[in-house]
């Protein structure tokens, strides 16, 4: 059963919530007990964090030092979805963790440039750009979570235990399915075809199990049915009826082991995003809708009490240059990377700190002493390639500048954007490893996939304001 999800509202009244669950009593020390089933590894004390490590603060004393901060709220009105229009695109729930929106009041899946345009904005400023992050969650059910964790463990051996026991198999591409109405005229040989095509695979299977050489196999098998295939599709084109594919598409084969395929051959139900993920798709080759939020706004494994910042600070920087250009309207930007366990650490950032101990970023969950607040800082990419505002990857059209400021060859700086979150959680929550950022699966909530996303919608009189107030060196807030 799902549990509820209640958006805080204030700290009194959460820690009375929990405070007959979590029995802790800590100061802040990495030592501090912990609630079963925390994991550990993703949680330190940010006084064991070494100073100097918010790269920002170096940055913030180079180059031109004016800011420009905008007022958008806190997403008081309640804007969540589990959207995400720049990196999946017209796909509903296509992020599978719920997004924390300010700024534009429209975002969604569907959302594009001209209904960015036409829709009302939480900024003060009327700014319509779209700022949106994965919320944070407080999260108390340990038996609950406990019993999670048995059961997919039990389902891990079973799982374990089956795949020892099955034989390899050829995992090969389906041939009749590329056949749209068969003539009569070819319906002989493409019946003799594909019995053959099936005969040659249930050989192989055999030769797998007896333990001949996988690839060997393969090799023989490919021979075979593209020898099946092209007198299959021959008899299609003497039919007036070409296959789309070609011969060699439909002739590889890879080998699977319980189910799982060796290799994906790229079938049309999958393909591979620009972050190396493979994502489904609908025969009309749009990416499928993913599951949708619950009535609790729970998606996943993203279960919990949703918080809301108490603090949102929006600000625009020179990122250390000496002076910075506009950003193009409707340009995408993209911080961090929430599938840094499949596409690797090249896009992951520290993220956490503490209110107080801001001269300090760290990659895990930070633990604070009594009287400072969690605090996420995003600080997103600032050179710009000066043609394009967006790219397949979503992030070479828009790079970071390096320790000085400067930017690769044929890059301009733009106003770098820092999101600064702060968040009330409980001493107690902390130090129990019961907070945590939304996630896909995968990552288990690691805090190394938080990440952040940008749409600039400002008006073209917008941006130059903010242009002129970083490179004179005004301090700016609307």
């Amino acid at each position: 059963m799902a549990r509820r999800t209640k958006v805080a509202t204030g700290a009194i009244a959460l820690s009375l919530a929990v405070g007959g669950i979590v029995v802790v009593n800590t100061t802040g020390t990495p030592d501090a007990a912990r609630a079963d089933g925390a994991d550990k590894s993703f949680f330190i004390d940010i006084t064991k964090v070494p100073r100097g490590t918010n790269v920002n603060l170096d940055l913030a004393k180079r180059g031109a030092r004016g800011t420009f901060t905008v007022d958008c709220g806190r997403n008081e009105n309640g804007h969540f979805n589990s959207d995400n229009f720049i990196a999946q695109p017209g796909v509903r729930n296509g992020a599978a963790h719920l997004h924390d929106y300010v700024g534009n009041l429209s975002t969604n899946a569907d959302s594009n440039n001209k209904s960015l345009l036409r829709a009302g904005t939480t900024c003060k400023n009327g700014d319509k750009s779209a700022y949106f992050w994965p919320v944070v969650r407080i999260n108390t059910e340990e038996e609950e979570e406990n019993e999670k964790a048995n059961e997919e463990k039990l389902a891990a051996d079973r799982k374990n235990a089956a795949k020892d026991e099955a034989s390899p198999q050829a995992d090969c591409p389906d041939v009749v399915s590329e056949l749209e109405d068969v003539p009569d005229q070819a319906m002989n040989a493409v019946n003799e075809g594909l019995t053959k095509i099936d005969a040659d695979v249930d050989n192989a299977n055999n030769q797998l199990a007896q333990g001949k050489q996988a690839g060997q196999v393969l090799d023989e098998l490919k021979n075979k049915r593209k020898s099946s295939i092209k007198k299959i599709t021959d008899s299609m084109k003497q039919a007036g009826k070409p296959v789309a594919k070609n011969d060699d598409q439909l002739a590889g084969c890879a080998v699977k082991q319980n189910g799982k395929g060796g290799l994906d051959n790229g079938g049309e139900n999958s393909n591979v995003n620009a972050g190396g993920d493979v994502e489904k798709k609908k025969s009309d080759g749009k990416a499928a809708d993913l599951p949708p939020a619950n009535d609790n706004n729970e998606v996943g494994d993203n279960e919990g009490e949703i918080q809301r910042p108490e603090k949102v600070d929006l600000t625009f920087t020179s990122g250390g240059a000496r002076r910075v250009v506009a950003m193009p309207k409707f340009l995408r930007v993209l911080y961090g990377d929430a599938k840094q366990s499949t596409n690797g650490p090249a896009n992951a950032r520290p993220s956490w700190t503490c209110t107080g101990f801001e001269d300090r970023l760290t990659e895990l969950y930070p633990i604070c002493p009594q009287g400072s607040k969690i605090a996420r800082v995003h600080a997103f990419p600032n050179c710009w390639d000066g043609k394009n505002t967006d790219s397949a990857n979503h992030r070479t059209h828009i790079v970071f500048s390096d320790r000085d400021g400067r930017c690769p060859r044929g890059f301009k700086n733009v106003p770098q954007l820092r999101i600064t979150l702060v968040y009330n959680i409980p001493p107690n929550i902390q130090a129990a490893g019961q907070y945590a950022v939304d996630a896909f699966d995968q990552e288990k909530h690691n805090p190394r996939s938080d990440h952040d996303d940008f749409a600039n919608v400002m008006s073209q009189c917008l941006m130059n304001q903010l242009v002129k107030c970083i490179n004179s060196g005004k301090r700016c807030k609307q």
